[in-house]
Formats: C-alpha cells, structure tokens, sequence
C-alpha cells in the first residue's frame, strides 16, 4: 500500500512538473513573438513608429536625454505598456514590453 502511495505521488509530481514547462515555454513564445514586433521599429524614424502604433499615451525625456514614447493598452483586463527611446535624431533605438502578449 505504502509504494502504490509513493507512486501516485510520483505521478502527480510528474504531472506537475510537465505542466510547468510547457507554460514556461508558451509564456517564452509570447515574449519572443511580442520582441520580434517590436524589433522591427529599431532603426525606424519617429514617424514610422508613430505611423503604426498611433500617438504615445505619454512621452518625457529620460536620463540619457533621450525621448520615451510609452503606449499603454489591456488585454483580457491585462495592462500592456510598450516603452520606445528615440535618440537626438529621431531614430527607435530601444524598446521594453511589460504585460504584453
């Protein structure tokens, strides 16, 4: 009786495990898919960036001096935030995603 417990534990601790995984690796699709978007804006003009997302929700300098485009969006009632740094000459030269999928 005591191995037919040891065993069923075994199972659902298996089970656990698996589970966990294949979240782990849903959850790293996502982000990879969501960075591969937003990649394609490094480089771009201001202008590019907002001919496709729209006007930033907000926008301020940061420490470097450099412009920051922040879009905010929900999803399912998930809050979304996508930052942009534009540099002196008006180019994408970085990015963040928070929440986003």
């Amino acid at each position: 009786m005591k191995k037919l417990k040891i065993l069923f534990i075994s199972f659902l601790l298996m089970i656990l495990v698996t589970g966990c995984k294949t979240i782990k690796q849903k959850t790293d699709s996502i982000v990879e898919k969501e960075n591969q978007k937003l990649s394609k804006f490094i480089g771009k003009s201001l202008n590019d960036l907002k001919v496709n997302l729209g006007n930033p929700d907000e926008d301020f300098k940061n420490d470097k001096g450099n412009l920051v485009f922040v879009y905010n969006t929900k999803k399912y009632g998930i809050p979304c935030e996508r930052r942009f740094e534009i540099d002196s000459s008006s180019v994408v030269v970085g990015f963040t995603s928070n929440g986003c999928f």
